[in-house]
């Protein structure tokens, strides 16, 4: 449920992200409402944990999901009136719901689970949520097919993904607390009693003298800061329009790839759970900065950095000019998918208290949303897309070696316990 829930409202923003400018030719509004949204979503990511431990799912989500409504429809608007304040406001309104919603997500999809197999769980998750991009990558496909490279996407295109996100949050209200789930051993969720604002404000607090947080920071900086460089400077600034939307379908289509193969490697690999956390990092290490490599070397023969941008490429071109870069934008949708599974299977072997966990994922959202309010005011002042690159590649490198220190000291191998429960 959460899964669908994700599909129809982060997903099809995903979907309208991922065409680079939100759509729209000038990619302005679209980066300065992102700034807002990340920027807001930045606190209230934090906050959101403690906010979903007093409020409970049903509100937390519905409120989240209703403001992904909101900022597609301020795009809508923007195509007839070309005025952004609108876009800027209803990105930081954005802002507050997603971290309200990520949070409980996070909570929901790390303390649910069996502790034995939550990396499952999290790639069921992942692939629900990302259907959501490769349908949403295929509505602007199908909609502006025949629209010129100089227009913006066409308003039934917004229309549709409001449709969705109207439905994600009808769909929220019917996801279970934890004390009423049952796992599928028998097991129960930690039955939590709601808590209160000066608890989870003093908790919240904690968090950034926690030592396992603190390690988390660079992964959680990076996971969503490399997406303005994939979808400005890749997709955006190397393909047209129509292909832009087929792009994204195989996107978010290859996270669901990701989730699956990482999720199987963290759960059944080995018998020791701290092992399994070793490979699949290490595995993730590998396949990631071989990603890059790709990525650079494509950027040296596709540099806009001297403004020699070759003619928008179209699916329909033949040979290497097409398959490179489309190869490349695949492979950067298995890399979000795996790093980020990766580093929330590392969340989740930590503890497995709902409470606990609602206030671990609403850091770590937080964390990425302040490095994407960032990456996205980089773009807009025009940083060197080689530039933004590297930086990329240094911050997901620096990643693996602290999450590798925390899974060996912080995550316990709990094999007995994990036979008991499974009995």
């Amino acid at each position: 449920m959460i899964g669908l829930v994700c599909f129809c409202c982060p997903g099809m923003f995903n979907a309208l992200s991922g065409m680079g400018g939100g759509g729209q030719v000038d990619h302005t509004a679209s980066n300065n409402s992102l700034t807002a949204l990340y920027t807001a979503f930045a606190v209230f990511g934090v906050l959101g944990g403690g906010i979903y431990n007093i409020l409970g799912p049903h509100v937390t989500l519905f409120a989240g999901c209703s403001t992904y409504v909101v900022y597609t429809g301020s795009f809508l608007y923007y195509n007839h009136h070309k005025h952004q304040a609108f876009a800027v406001v209803s990105g930081a309104l954005l802002g507050v719901g997603a971290g309200l919603l990520w949070a409980a997500q996070g909570a929901i999809m790390t303390s649910y689970p069996p502790s034995n197999r939550k990396g499952t769980y999290i790639s069921i998750f992942w692939s629900i949520f990302n259907m959501g991009g490769v349908i949403g990558g295929l509505i602007p496909f199908m909609l502006n097919y025949h629209r010129s490279e100089a227009a913006s996407v066409n308003d039934g295109t917004y229309v549709a993904f409001m449709c969705f996100m109207s439905l994600g949050a009808l769909l929220s209200l019917a996801i279970l607390p934890a004390s009423k789930v049952v796992r599928n051993d028998g097991t129960k969720c930690s039955s939590i009693m709601y808590s209160n604002v000066s608890t989870e404000c003093f908790e919240i607090l904690k968090l950034f003298l926690n030592w396992k947080m603190l390690l988390i920071v660079p992964a959680a900086w990076s996971s969503n800061f490399f997406y303005t460089y994939q979808f400005n400077n890749v997709n955006g600034a190397l393909f047209n329009l129509r292909t832009r939307g087929l792009n994204n379908m195989f996107y978010w289509g290859a996270q669901m790839l990701g989730s699956v193969g990482i999720g199987y490697t963290m759960d059944f690999s080995f018998k020791s759970r701290r092992k399994r956390g070793i490979v699949g990092i290490s595995l993730v290490a590998l396949l990631g900065s071989a990603i890059w490599v790709g990525g650079l070397i494509n950027q040296i023969k596709y540099s806009s950095e001297n403004n020699s941008l070759p003619e928008k490429l179209d699916f329909k071109d033949s040979g290497s000019r097409f398959a490179g870069p489309f190869v490349l934008y695949f492979c950067f949708g298995l890399l979000d998918a795996i790093f980020q599974s990766m580093v929330y299977w590392v969340i989740g072997a930590l503890a497995d208290d709902s409470e606990i966990l609602s206030r671990y994922t609403g850091f770590y959202k937080g964390i990425q949303s302040a490095g994407a309010a960032v990456a996205w005011q980089v773009d807009t002042h025009k940083v060197p897309p080689m530039s933004q690159l590297i930086v990329n590649w240094i911050l997901t490198s620096i990643s693996y070696p602290l999450l590798l220190t925390l899974v060996i000291l912080a995550v316990k191998d709990d094999n007995k316990d994990e036979n008991n429960n499974a009995q």
